[in-house]
């Protein structure tokens, strides 16, 4: 946000809590620094927070709001002279691989991005620079997105539903971030009310709204209207969490 055209409240705000690129998270732990997602915005965002080493990119599904920004690895690239290592699963892998398939010829140009993907999926944590890291599968509407926990800290971006069975893998997070698009029910995205719902049954201590639309409404007045230890996020947000 702003949204390009749109004249509401939201976009017109002055609040920088009310302007947001594309959801990402930026995990520091033990020096290093892991991605979770990297959309369009990536290069932005990492100017902006400074980042000057990327150790690892998780991604939670294909769809270009949270891996076209592959590209902007590149200066990574130079500065380690190393593969970025990204951690999706085959299907995604795939469908990065046929989007930049020029960073994945046998013969590439010179300071095409260098990618390097590890396998994942729900049924097996793994770990990334020393830290361990548990897949989640929730459903954005027909399509598996993985969520991942680290330590008492999870993510889930672009949520409508979640099984029981990986529910369980959630229990005892203490800080949560979870996709809400807005108050209104949606088709593939999680909104206010059935958030609400979920999280009674997760009990974090701390809840943040991610991939908030505009229609979500001002910061103020919609985190005015949540309960106690459920908020919105915005951009810069940073939480302290246990990873291990």
């Amino acid at each position: 946000m702003p949204i390009i055209g749109c004249d509401c409240t939201v976009c017109r705000s002055k609040d920088p809590r009310n302007h947001r690129l594309r959801t990402s998270a930026l995990i520091q732990a033990g020096g290093k620094n892991i991605v979770i997602d990297c959309g369009p915005d990536f290069r932005q965002q990492m100017l902006r927070s400074d980042v000057r080493q990327v150790d690892a990119i998780l991604l939670t599904h294909e769809h270009n709001d949270h891996v076209i920004g592959l590209d902007d690895v590149r200066p990574f690239n130079f500065q380690s002279q190393r593969d970025m290592p990204i951690y999706a699963t085959s299907g995604v892998a795939a469908e990065v691989e046929q989007r930049f398939a020029y960073a994945f010829s046998e013969i590439r140009y010179p300071g095409a991005p260098s990618l390097c993907f590890f396998s994942i999926d729900k049924d097996h944590p793994f770990e990334v620079a020393g830290v361990l890291i548990r897949p989640i599968e929730v459903m954005h509407g027909n399509l598996p997105v993985l969520g991942f926990r680290i330590g008492d800290f999870t993510y889930l971006t672009d949520i409508k539903t979640i099984s029981d069975a990986e529910l369980e893998k959630v229990r005892g997070t203490k800080t949560l971030a979870i996709g809400v698009l807005h108050h209104t029910p949606h088709y593939s995205h999680l909104c206010v009310e059935e958030a609400l719902a979920l999280i009674q049954r997760i009990e974090p201590e701390q809840t943040w709204f991610i991939h908030i639309s505009h229609h979500m409404g001002l910061y103020e007045e919609a985190t005015a209207q949540l309960p106690d230890g459920v908020d919105l996020a915005y951009d810069g947000l940073k939480v302290t969490v246990q990873t291990s």
